[in-house]
């Protein structure tokens, strides 16, 4: 069972997904928030960096749907283990897994990482 904060960002990423309203996701975060993964070479820093992070990001795809398999908590950090299944704007079919970790400071996150396995957005190139 998650604690009340990582299910309430868990529930507002799907919700998000579905309405492709970011808002109710960037609100989640500290106005200094930190966020990063392996695609960028430095980490985005406060809400407006992550507010354009989450468009682009939905904008990858056609439709998605994020799937929470399993979380871990700590005091003040959470891990959430997932699958995400959609579609790209093209209409093909997508699915790739990974992991986010979450630092909360009280009710809001503070810092977000996000590793996942992004070969599902590359085009891929006959040989």
């Amino acid at each position: 069972m998650a604690s009340p904060v990582a299910d309430r960002f868990m529930q507002t990423l799907q919700q998000t997904e579905q309405t492709k309203d970011v808002e109710p996701l960037v609100a989640l975060f500290s106005e200094d928030a930190e966020f990063g993964n392996l695609i960028q070479s430095q980490p985005l820093q406060g809400k407006a960096a992550i507010r354009m992070y989450w468009q682009e990001y939905l904008a990858t795809f056609g439709q998605v749907h994020s799937e929470f398999e399993h979380v871990v908590e700590g005091e003040k950090l959470t891990v959430l283990e997932w699958t995400s299944t959609g579609t790209l704007p093209s209409g093909k079919p997508m699915s790739y897994r990974g992991v986010s970790i979450l630092e909360f400071q009280g009710e809001q996150v503070q810092r977000f990482r996000t590793y996942f396995d992004s070969a599902a957005f590359v085009p891929r190139v006959p040989h």
